[in-house]
């Protein structure tokens, strides 16, 4: 008995400084990642998990921050369960119209109506070039935002939510400049985004009087307000859920391990962002990057060579170069892969 006591306390000794080193560890990388954060012109919170070691790191991770595009991530995840239950096909084709239109990021307004991706290729450019259109397309094929946010509520996110689809987004500032513009159709949403002549030529008295009533910088003022308070948020994230949620994607328990590997095919295929957190990196990053005029945000997983770090770093409030803070997102990423890395050349 007396040995067996003995060998139980000493178990229990060996443990204790393991913890203590742990806990250190991941205090002295949050005291890093925190002075780095103050340079930045920003409000800013990021949250970092290295995976294999379990190791966590943040400043402000349980802040709510406007997540702008990085909620598309929910919509995607969403979508590959609803496949995995073979409630959705990805393979079926969608015929672009007019009326799905969306100004903001993306290829598909570009082009002109008619084309027909599959709904595979509507989730990838909705991930890799932010595609507004592929957005509110996405967001009605897996029943709408009501269905996003009882997918995350189910899984235990009491933050993470897709507050608006992008049409609603934009009417909401057009609403500010004058409340007749709410019973706008998406295709005059769109009219006041885009130089195609399908769309502005039939819609010039609108454009004009829309460019008329812009110039007043007191109205302008009330549609950046309109985009920037928070209960108009394109979505509300933290660092932290968002954190979960790519970590449920790289695990494979977001969805099948196949579909979670094609989600994170399509992360790793990002086209935009690149001055944010891959900026200075080497190794491959997956990610989905978010930006509105007083936000940029970047989350995704990095494959260091000690292993995956799951990384959600959000910026609001900006007060100075946007470019400043993408260089600083890049430096800090940087200095996370550095840190578990051990300085080993990237």
């Amino acid at each position: 008995m007396r040995s067996t006591w003995a060998f139980a306390l000493a178990l229990l000794l060996q443990l204790i400084p393991v913890d203590a080193t742990a806990q250190s560890a991941s205090s002295n990388l949050s005291r890093l990642l925190e002075a780095e954060l103050s340079r930045l012109p920003t409000r800013s919170g990021i949250y970092v998990k290295h995976l294999g070691t379990g190791e966590e790191a943040s400043v402000r991770a349980n802040d709510e921050f406007e997540s702008a595009s990085t909620i598309k991530v929910a919509t995607m995840v969403l979508a590959y369960r609803l496949a995995d239950e073979r409630k959705l096909d990805l393979n079926q084709r969608y015929v672009i119209k007019q009326a799905d239109y969306r100004g903001g990021s993306g290829i598909f307004r570009f082009n002109d109506p008619g084309l027909n991706p599959t709904l595979r290729d509507v989730i990838t450019q909705m991930i890799i070039t932010s595609d507004n259109t592929a957005t509110d397309i996405m967001i009605a094929k897996v029943g709408g935002k009501d269905a996003v946010n009882r997918f995350l509520r189910d899984a235990g996110y009491q933050v993470l939510r897709q507050n608006n689809t992008t049409l609603e987004f934009f009417r909401l500032g057009y609403e500010a400049a004058d409340p007749k513009y709410k019973a706008l159709k998406p295709e005059d949403i769109f009219a006041l985004n885009t130089d195609l002549p399908l769309f502005v030529e039939p819609r010039r008295a609108l454009i004009e009087e829309f460019q008329k009533r812009t110039a007043d910088k007191e109205v302008a003022q009330r549609m950046s307000a309109a985009w920037s308070a928070k209960a108009n948020w394109f979505g509300w994230a933290t660092p932290r859920e968002m954190g979960r949620l790519l970590e449920s994607i790289e695990l494979g328990t977001a969805a099948s391990r196949q579909s979670c590997d094609e989600m994170k095919r399509i992360l790793l295929a990002q086209q935009s962002g690149v001055i944010k957190l891959p900026h200075y990196l080497t190794v491959p990053i997956a990610h989905k990057t978010g930006e509105t005029g007083t936000v940029t945000n970047d989350v995704g997983m990095i494959y260091a060579h000690s292993g995956t770090i799951v990384i959600a770093f959000y910026n609001v409030e900006l007060a100075g170069p946007r470019a400043e803070t993408e260089d600083g997102m890049g430096r800090v990423a940087r200095t996370v892969v550095d840190y578990f890395d051990g300085g080993k050349p990237q």
